[in-house]
């Protein structure tokens, strides 16, 4: 979580990041941190249901939140006002990028989350720059 929200407070915008994880992985909590420490303050509920929510932050960022696991074809984006998403200073946070595949921004980062091998509480975060997408701060360093 400290990574997420120093992600939040650093990373430079627009910024795109594909959330992947099993179901129960943590995609929402580090959704959650990464969109605190860009500021939003507002209660995050999971956006499973409603797909998408948006939040303007008192700084200028807004932020994205979506989920795509009950979408049926990737066309079905474009009624998310997916053509607007990630430009000027947004950070989109993206649960279930799968099923938007070929939609994809090319500049964006793949972060994965998987259970610790000897802990199902703890989970392993690993990210994978794609394209031109911008640097963010490494896990465990300087997260505060």
């Amino acid at each position: 979580m400290r990574w997420g929200e120093a992600v939040g407070r650093r990373v430079e915008r627009p910024v795109w990041f594909d959330l992947r994880g099993d179901l129960g992985a943590g995609k929402s909590v580090l959704a959650r941190a990464i969109a605190r420490g860009a500021g939003v303050e507002a209660p995050m509920p999971s956006p499973t249901f409603n797909l998408v929510f948006r939040y303007d932050t008192r700084r200028g960022t807004r932020v994205w939140h979506l989920d795509l696991y009950r979408l049926t074809a990737e066309d079905q984006v474009w009624e998310l006002g997916w053509q607007d998403l990630g430009s000027g200073d947004e950070i989109v946070l993206l649960e279930w990028p799968e099923r938007a595949r070929s939609l994809l921004p090319p500049d964006r980062w793949v972060v994965r989350l998987d259970p610790h091998p000897s802990d199902p509480l703890l989970r392993m975060v690993s990210g994978e720059p794609c394209g031109d997408a911008p640097p963010v701060p490494e896990p465990g360093r300087d997260d505060g």
